[in-house]
């Protein structure tokens, strides 16, 4: 399977997804880890990893109110 970020904002509206997927959780996390303020920059207000179309876990890319 290809895994990938979904992009999303706040109110859960879909922002888009990553524009490269990743053979491996590993790699995909990564590259989050490499990007995550640009995304938040961008207006992406959280994320949804994917495996395929299997969401695998979400998070917020805020600061903790």
């Amino acid at each position: 399977m290809a895994w990938s970020w979904r992009l999303e904002k706040a109110d859960g509206g879909t922002v888009g997804t990553s524009e490269e997927t990743f053979s491996t959780q590993s790699d995909a996390e990564s590259w989050l880890g490499e990007n995550w303020r640009g995304l938040r920059t961008g207006e992406v207000d959280k994320v949804t990893l994917l495996d395929g179309e299997t969401v695998v876990y979400g998070m917020s890319l805020q600061d903790p109110e």
